[in-house]
């Protein structure tokens, strides 16, 4: 594995985000002195909160799975995710509305889904996702620590016995198509299918190997942090704080000092020079290119995931069938996937994410009130309206969305809102995310492992990249693996690490079940 040259005993992060606060703690744990210089008034990037007279409104992630991979950078510092954060596993993860009526709630115990298969869609759906699970723990113990879990210098380094193994699984097949050959139901293929969404691949044209998503999401389990989700970075900045970690909010970088192939240090807005020996940059890869002075050379120009509004909505009234999660799926499917990444059109037939946290912490809203947070994926401004027309049409998305809920089942809606904003893309581009997206770079073939910007700079010997644009990509669990992997470029990995004393991660219910034998770089 390639690292960084030269002394790196004074690390500059650059973003106080997921990935920037476990890069931060597998440095701290490495012994090196860290300097995180965060431009918000404190940590969250993403995964940040809103408050409005009571409410509390996270803006990112709802949810956390994988919760070894966040309890594995605390452990970097003799520290455990259990002993900041309060974690309430859901059951069901996800409850499945459709558009006939009818409803599935996804379990993550084995015995229970199929239990509820059964119920839902009959005997022999329930005996194809048994089989389902078990291609699905396969496919994960095939990719997590080749292919996702590591640094690529090269893509030679795909040629391994794993690759043959994925392939073998019909991992480089279609997802659909995968999926089907398990589940004849389409509203079951559904389930396991719409995360391939989270990789900005219709489920259609996405790599069977996407459905290590599904996996995350339907087989490993998922929990909810006491507090929301935004209590997951805050607690992970305490912990670097506890380690020594020298944290700096409102501190945006204005410009990276370099000579020699090297940055020497790292400059302010407030015109503060922080000398260092290495830097992280984890901020979305615009500004990073920015700071850089240049742009990935690559073949294609990246291409983007679809965005997403996001309503945040604080009511006085709740209704009794949304579960934590539930997925309002509209009728159409195929023809939403092309909306959103092909014609550029607004969904004709929506399916929503409708989250409400105060199932599972009612202190996040005013007694006897409620948080509702609705996601409608939308297209980016790549293919879709540009930032400045979210301007106008923004509102008017808004009544619509309203307009939908209503009629699935969430009367007087419109009426029970207390306190509300809402997110478009016009945010997100103000926010400085390629596309107006916070889904980042797409998981297409050509921008998926060692094809997708790496987190290593040429031509300069002490800058590293994390965050979901580079590797391994989107969502919770990657960017805190890129955190990880960021920090292993600095330091060359666990072998370096020093002797502060460690612990190992916990045991979680998320291990992998047994599986039955037989079955470029800027430049």
């Amino acid at each position: 594995m390639k690292r960084v040259q030269g002394p790196t005993d004074h690390v500059v992060v650059v973003g106080a985000g997921l990935s920037g606060l476990a890069c931060a703690l597998h440095l701290l744990g490495a012994g090196r002195r860290v300097t995180v210089v965060e431009r918000d008034p404190g940590p969250g990037g993403r995964a940040g909160r809103v408050r409005r007279a009571g409410y509390e409104m996270d803006t990112g992630p709802t949810v956390l799975t994988m919760p070894q991979l966040a309890d594995e950078a605390f452990a970097a510092v003799g520290d455990s995710l259990h002993r900041r954060v309060e974690l309430t596993a859901l059951d069901p993860a996800y409850r499945a509305s459709f558009a006939d009526g009818s409803s599935l709630d996804v379990h993550t115990d084995g015995e229970a889904m199929e239990a509820e298969v059964r119920r839902f869609a009959g005997p022999v759906q329930a005996a194809g996702y048994r089989d389902l699970r078990q291609w699905l723990a396969r496919l994960y113990q095939a990719q997590m620590r080749r292919f996702i879990d590591t640094n690529f210098d090269s893509p030679f380094q795909l040629l391994h016995p794993d690759l043959a193994r994925l392939a073998a699984l019909g991992g480089f097949g279609r997802l659909d198509g995968r999926i089907g050959r398990f589940l004849s139901d389409e509203r079951l293929r559904r389930v396991f299918s719409f995360q391939a969404l989270y990789a900005g691949v219709a489920p259609a044209r996405a790599l069977a190997a996407y459905a290590v998503i599904a996996y995350m999401d339907t087989v490993a389990g998922v929990w909810f942090p006491k507090g929301g989700m935004h209590a997951l970075p805050r607690a992970m900045a305490d912990a670097a704080a506890d380690a020594g970690a020298d944290l700096r909010w409102t501190a945006e970088v204005d410009a990276l000092e370099r000579s020699a192939g090297r940055v020497r240090a790292v400059r302010l807005a407030s015109g503060e020079r922080i000398a260092c020996d290495a830097v992280v940059l984890t901020c979305e890869l615009p500004a990073a290119y920015g700071l850089l002075g240049r742009a990935p050379r690559r073949p294609a120009r990246l291409r983007h995931s679809p965005s997403a509004v996001i309503l945040h909505a604080g009511t006085d009234r709740t209704w009794p069938h949304l579960a934590h999660h539930t997925i309002s799926f509209g009728a159409a499917w195929e023809r939403t996937f092309d909306e959103l990444t092909r014609t550029g059109e607004l969904m004709s037939d929506p399916s929503l994410l409708i989250t409400r946290p105060t199932t599972n912490d009612p202190a996040l809203a005013p007694p006897g009130h409620h948080v509702h947070y609705v996601l409608a994926p939308c297209p980016n401004t790549d293919v879709g309206p540009d930032a400045a027309a979210w301007r106008d049409l923004g509102p008017r998305y808004r009544d619509s969305l309203v307009g939908v809920l209503e009629k699935r089942g969430l009367e007087g809606f419109a009426e029970s809102v207390q306190e509300e904003f809402l997110v478009t893309p016009l945010d997100w581009d103000a926010q400085g995310h390629a596309a107006g997206s916070p889904f980042s770079v797409s998981h297409t073939f050509a921008q998926t492992g060692p094809f997708r910007p790496r987190n290593l700079v040429r031509g300069l010997d002490n800058v590293v990249l994390a965050g979901c644009g580079t590797t391994p990509g989107v969502g919770v669990p990657t960017v805190l693996i890129s955190g990880k992997l960021a920090a292993a470029r600095v330091t060359g990995g666990a072998d370096a690490r020093p002797a502060r004393t460690r612990r190992s991660p916990a045991p979680f219910a998320t291990a992998p079940a047994p599986v039955p034998a037989g079955a470029d770089d800027p430049s």
